[in-house]
């Protein structure tokens, strides 16, 4: 995978080093960073290599590098026991915005989640999700399950406590969550299924102040995963 944008490439470097293979450096960059790179580049074994600003262009097409590019190792999915021994688990059901995506699992990672599961879409764009994530998918676990309308009698199964963002829940300030959760969000205009939400423990809601119907998933899920922390 290509990872690029100098903030996210210097977060891989710093926190997920291990993960690069080469690291592409289409500009000057200042003597201390310079080294510190090489530092790490030595460290964790991965290649560092000067290209041209209009070779690395050609690289990420339309994408805005700032002169950093990293090549990574492919990010391996893991299975549904994966999720047997974790307390704090997202689900998302039918996203396709790779922006909100990444924006749950930045939000996430930084709450303290151990795992998310994505579901309702075939295939995942598992680049796209490490840049939109600002390199953060690298530390969160990742499961892939098509079909989510089974997911919940496995969660149930692994002693988790079942609960889902809606509009017709309880609202979130009044709720004390069990040790051991699982989140599901919905897609970003239907929200979710019926057929889900019937089979969840509990539906929640973040209360307006105003006369406004809903807010982007991405901050809901934020506002919800602090919540419950």
């Amino acid at each position: 995978m290509l990872i690029y944008g100098k903030q996210t490439v210097l977060f891989l470097v710093e926190h997920f080093a291990s993960t690069i293979e080469t690291l592409y450096l289409a500009k000057e960059v200042e003597k201390k960073l310079y080294n510190s790179l090489m530092d790490h580049a030595s460290k964790h074994g991965f290649e560092v290599v000067r290209t041209k600003p209009e070779h690395a262009q050609q690289m990420v097409k339309s994408g805005n590098h700032q002169g950093f590019i990293a090549k990574t190792k492919p990010y391996e999915l893991q299975e549904i026991n994966a999720l047997k021994n974790f307390t704090k688990v997202v689900v998302l059901s039918g996203l396709t915005d790779m922006g909100n995506i990444g924006a749950i699992i930045r939000s996430a990672y930084a709450l303290g989640v151990e795992a998310i599961v994505i579901g309702g879409v075939a295939q995942l764009q598992l680049e796209a999700m490490a840049r939109t994530s600002s390199g953060a998918m690298f530390g969160m676990t990742l499961v892939h399950w098509p079909q989510l309308l089974d997911l919940p009698n496995t969660l149930h199964q692994f002693g988790f406590t079942l609960y889902g963002a809606s509009m017709q829940g309880v609202d979130i300030r009044t709720l004390v969550p069990k040790p051991k959760w699982a989140l599901f969000l919905g897609g970003e205009s239907e929200g979710l299924q019926a057929k889900l939400e019937q089979k969840l423990d509990m539906t929640l809601k973040i209360a307006m102040e105003h006369d406004f119907d809903s807010l982007n998933v991405s901050v809901a899920a934020a506002i919800i995963i602090d919540r419950m922390r």
